[in-house]
């Protein structure tokens, strides 16, 4: 290979490296910004808070329960401020979090305590993949499927 080649060849693999050294800074920050925004949705899920549940999912939310329910946002969002099984405890471990463009695949261990009206507590062990997406500035929750374990 001549010499002016190979130093052309050189210079735009290195300026493939930078171009790929900025994709992962800005996928790690992408990262952190979905695990905010999975702490924030678990968060406003034990706090039954209306606006910030509002505000961390799509209007288009498909939110799938280990049980077989499925839930639009709506749904979703009554069905915890009806308390009819509010959260007691949410605990979430072994979270993965793969970035494509923007969208986020986010893959968790839920573990949990639901109580009743009556006071009745119910323990939830559960695996769940959630699927965020990035419309304008912020991450939003867009599809939600629980399974048992």
């Amino acid at each position: 290979m001549p010499s002016g080649h190979r130093r052309d060849v050189l210079a735009g693999a290195a300026a493939l490296t930078g171009f790929a050294l900025v994709s992962g800074e800005a996928s790690a920050q992408d990262q952190a910004a979905v695990a905010s925004a999975v702490e924030a949705l678990t968060k406003a899920m034990l706090d039954v808070d209306r606006e910030k549940l509002l505000a961390l999912t799509a209007e288009q939310l498909s939110y799938g329960h280990s049980a077989g329910r499925i839930e639009n946002r709506q749904q979703f969002v009554d069905n915890l401020l009806s308390r009819a099984s509010a959260f007691r405890k949410i605990e979430l471990s072994d979270q993965t979090i793969g970035m494509v463009g923007t969208t986020a695949i986010v893959r968790h261990l839920f573990v949990g305590e639901t109580v009743n009206p009556q006071g009745q507590v119910s323990p939830v062990r559960i695996g769940v993949l959630q699927v965020w997406q990035k419309p304008g500035a912020t991450w939003a929750l867009l599809a939600r499927q629980a399974y048992r374990l």
